[in-house]
């Protein structure tokens, strides 16, 4: 094992590190990966608590993806989608124009970040093609993650992902004041209205020149897993069909059951005019994603080529067939295994295991959650401190995969997953905070 990792750091650059970080707590190790299980090369396991970047959502190895994986390889493995198709991504594409009422078109891409570029593309180039070429600016919340790319980062308000990279990033303007609430009890869920009057205040000089507002909705994810008032979003979305502004959802981390629902969206009753979907739609065995539009939107670039209409992103591996393959069994085992009514059955138990470790650390505090997530704040004198990474690190030798946002501990398991192994995941952070929390 010490041969891999000094092989490792030799040439490996890991994404979203300090890699200096890596001489005393180096990578670890996983020889195999199955159910909500990461088992290193020394026979540990290892709880995956944030579903590698809240992908896994059917957990690792499921035996019916991967033999839809193989399926698909015995016919073929990709071809350019450009001039083709095939029956799986008909099939697939069909099932996504279902999800929503109107939104029935769909355009594929490869990572969340590539999906959200293209809703935001498509936003700009459809203003240009209806002759409102004023509206170039785009409204996105406080807090919010939207990816990694200059168009997704431009919109995004982490400061950590951001900051160095302003001489690259357009100007965005942001939400203040979100109605952040504490879960379905909470008062502000159902009627956020006194917010409201405040944030509407903040959007009356943008209305004109906004082609669009993008959101994570009701969940916000790497800006500390916050979750805002439904009630708030469903008032937006009514503010951007009165003063005609397309809006943009991104449902990559929270789409297809993560919240409890197939679509966030539909804890407030919305449909967007660009729904982004990725991580889940694969279960996280291949980069998948995609952006469903409307008929409308799609019949603006629908002309003769001379014409100058057409939308000409494009990615190599758009509309992968291993992929689609995937995912069109992924969308069976979501409904056949009832997989919704299980993160919707456990949402009030992350709550109860969570709130216990507050109680008997008394180092926790504004816990939140929904559906599959849970989230609370470490207590710190000094926010500076790396007490999250501490934890994470103690968490590892227990038995977790915990990986915290700043010093937010979360949960963010295969939506699978058994009690058993969400009572071991309270046992384990229970421990590591109490060991390392002094």
């Amino acid at each position: 094992m010490a041969n891999i990792i000094a092989r490792d750091l030799r040439h490996l650059w890991h994404p979203c590190s300090q890699m200096k970080d890596y001489e005393d707590f180096p990578p670890l190790v996983v020889k195999k990966a199955y159910g909500p299980y990461l088992e290193l090369e020394n026979g540990r396991l290892i709880i995956d608590a944030m579903s590698s970047w809240w992908c896994k959502s059917l957990g690792h190895s499921h035996p019916r993806l991967k033999q839809a994986l193989f399926k698909q390889a015995e016919k073929f493995s990709h071809v350019i989608l450009a001039n083709t198709t095939h029956e799986a991504i008909v099939d697939l594409s069909e099932k996504l124009a279902g999800l929503t009422p109107s939104l029935n078109k769909v355009f594929y891409t490869s990572d969340g970040s590539c999906a959200v570029e293209v809703a935001m593309k498509m936003s700009l180039h459809a203003r240009l093609l209806s002759g409102e070429t004023q509206r170039q600016r785009f409204i996105a919340l406080s807090n919010s993650y939207h990816g990694e790319t200059c168009g997704a980062l431009s919109v995004s308000d982490v400061g950590i992902y951001r900051d160095p990279y302003q001489a690259l990033l357009f100007k965005s303007f942001f939400i203040l004041n979100i109605p952040y609430v504490t879960g379905k009890h909470d008062p502000l869920w159902h009627d956020c209205s006194e917010s409201w009057v405040i944030i509407e205040k903040q959007l009356e000089q943008q209305a004109e020149y906004t082609t669009a507002v993008i959101v994570e909705p009701v969940l916000q994810s790497a800006g500390g897993m916050l979750v805002y008032s439904p009630d708030f979003l469903r008032r937006l979305r009514q503010w951007t069909q009165k003063n005609n502004i397309y809006f943009i959802a991104d449902e990559i981390m929270t789409g297809m059951g993560r919240t409890g629902l197939p679509l966030a969206c539909q804890h407030a009753g919305i449909e967007p005019d660009f729904l982004c979907l990725g991580k889940g739609l694969t279960s996280g065995w291949l980069p998948l994603s995609a952006v469903l539009t409307s008929d409308a939107i799609y019949k603006l670039f629908y002309d003769d080529y001379e014409k100058g209409k057409s939308f000409l992103h494009s990615h190599t591996y758009s509309g992968n067939a291993l992929a689609v393959s995937i995912a069109l069994e992924c969308l069976s085992i979501m409904e056949e295994e009832n997989i919704y009514t299980q993160v919707i059955n456990n949402e009030m138990y992350f709550w109860e295991l969570m709130a216990d470790i507050a109680h008997k650390t008394g180092r926790l505090k504004n816990i939140r959650g929904i559906g599959a997530v849970i989230a609370a704040d470490l207590i710190t004198d000094n926010p500076k401190q790396r007490l999250g990474y501490a934890v994470y690190r103690k968490a590892v030798e227990l038995g977790a995969l915990l990986r915290p946002l700043g010093n937010t501990i979360y949960w963010a398991p295969p939506l699978n997953c058994d009690r058993s192994i969400l009572r071991d995941l309270h046992d384990i952070t229970l421990e590591a905070i109490n060991l390392t929390v002094v």
